[in-house]
């Protein structure tokens, strides 16, 4: 599995095109304490299909991650679970997890949701996948109830 990171700068915009064509699926992240990243989530969710231009646009798979759910430092979390998840549903029922990158917080189970994802599309000649995958046999993930 290939993964690629624009962090949403403005400098690789232009290269959109050889990032997102022929990929899988897409990985939509924001920060739950910055609307501004939430309220970004449909110009970067419209700006893929425009690049990427998938074959299914309606059916393509999109994950959301609400991300830096362990910061705690008295600010005030602005981007509710209820308002992401309703976002997601609306989209098509895209799945939802809230992570945490720093304290490694159901990262584990967003990417089984991703690589699941990626892979629905895929026939058997064009992947290969060992007997048994455990990424969850070191600790436990919490997931948001995602039914991936």
């Amino acid at each position: 599995m290939q993964i690629w990171d624009t962090a949403g700068q403005e400098r690789l915009q232009g290269l959109g095109v050889a990032f997102y064509r022929g990929a899988d699926c897409c990985v939509l992240v924001y920060d739950v304490y910055v609307m501004k990243s939430f309220d970004n989530l449909d110009y970067w969710r419209d700006e893929f299909v425009i690049q990427a231009a998938p074959s299914d646009q309606e059916y393509f798979p999109f994950v959301v991650l609400g991300n830096k759910v362990d910061v705690d430092g008295g600010n005030s979390r602005v981007v509710s679970e209820k308002k992401a998840k309703a976002w997601c549903a609306a989209k098509g029922g895209i799945p939802y997890f809230e992570s945490s990158a720093k304290e490694d917080f159901n990262v584990d189970a967003a990417f089984q949701c991703i690589a699941k994802n990626a892979l629905k599309n895929e026939t058997e000649e064009e992947i290969y996948l060992p007997d048994t995958i455990d990424v969850n046999a070191s600790r436990p993930q919490k997931t948001s109830g995602c039914e991936c």
